[in-house]
């Protein structure tokens, strides 16, 4: 009962913190899904757009001045490993890794140091975790709950013009959008760095809600978007048709692996293991696919295999 009542009293910093990071998951499900490309950049822009918007803020620009900024940032970052992948011929993996390895030395530089706490009243910030537990517009609830419904409304908007279609159409199928006349290379380019924008805005949104920026704040980002992805698939793509919904679902699915996470450290386990933990979900939920198809292929065949012996 205990442990019931001290995961209810941390469920809405859970929810807060998987809506912050159902952003990125967003960002990880243009390339994952649509796109399909791995892209690795993510960890290394994360903390980007946190270092921008937290640099920018303890300097007296504007909030949102601040997240357009960290927006742009993740951009740029984008646009370079797009480049290395599609101008210089280097596979899209390395070409994540090469741009965020550099990314890591960029971060340093921004901020002056590893680490950089936001010294500013709390009042100044767009989301913060003291605000979790207030019913008032600068709750993380309902402040990013209101952002991340803008932004799918737009991206469903942008995915249905030309342009949005000739992107989906290039991750579809890369030789068919070739043959249609569409430059592959540039929607490649403008995928990733759609991508990263909304990843390292995700991050400008984290450093303010726990209060600093970090240049390992990325860390293990990619692992926790595509638990996000896989997990909002697997839970909700049946009932989820519309890619407005499915969107959606990337968004759920983060909120529930912050729920499973922060259930599982109510109940005792040492927060070291966070990250194997955050491995074995990821995992679990790619078999769960293979694991139906394969069940499905067998029970065909013992279908096939009575009707040949009746």
């Amino acid at each position: 009962m205990e442990i019931f009542s001290q995961l209810l009293s941390a469920l809405p910093g859970s929810v807060s913190q998987g809506l912050i990071w159902g952003i990125m998951a967003i960002g990880v499900y243009i390339t994952y899904r649509i796109l399909d490309v791995a892209d690795l950049t993510v960890d290394g822009s994360f903390a980007t757009g946190g270092a921008v918007a937290v640099v920018l803020i303890l300097n007296g620009y504007n909030l949102w001045l601040a997240m357009l900024v960290a927006f742009i940032a993740g951009l740029i970052a984008g646009a370079i490993t797009g480049l290395l992948h599609t101008f210089m011929g280097i596979p899209p993996i390395l070409a994540g890794i090469l741009t965020q390895l550099s990314l890591y030395s960029i971060n340093l530089k921004i901020m002056g140091k590893a680490n950089q706490s936001l010294n500013v009243n709390r009042v100044d910030l767009l989301v913060s975790l003291r605000w979790v537990k207030e019913f008032a517009f600068h709750n993380p609830l309902i402040t990013v709950g209101v952002v991340l419904l803008v932004l799918i409304v737009i991206l469903y908007w942008f995915f249905g013009t030309e342009m949005g279609c000739a992107l989906r159409a290039t991750g579809a199928n890369l030789n068919m959008s070739r043959a249609q006349g569409i430059n592959t290379n540039f929607n490649k380019v403008l995928g990733i760095m759609l991508s990263n924008g909304l990843v390292a805005f995700s991050g400008a949104f984290l450093a303010q809600y726990q209060g600093f920026a970090d240049v390992k704040m990325g860390q293990g980002a990619i692992v926790i978007g595509l638990a996000a992805v896989i997990i909002g698939e697997a839970l909700f793509g049946k009932i989820f048709k519309n890619f407005a919904l499915r969107l959606l679902s990337v968004a759920f699915g983060s909120v529930i692996y912050y729920i499973v996470v922060q259930a599982v450290i109510t109940m005792g386990l040492d927060a070291n293991l966070l990250k194997l933990l955050s491995a074995t979900i990821v995992a679990i939920f790619l078999a769960i696919p293979y694991w139906k198809r394969q069940y499905s292929e067998k029970h065909i065949r013992k279908v096939k295999g009575g009707k040949a012996n009746a």
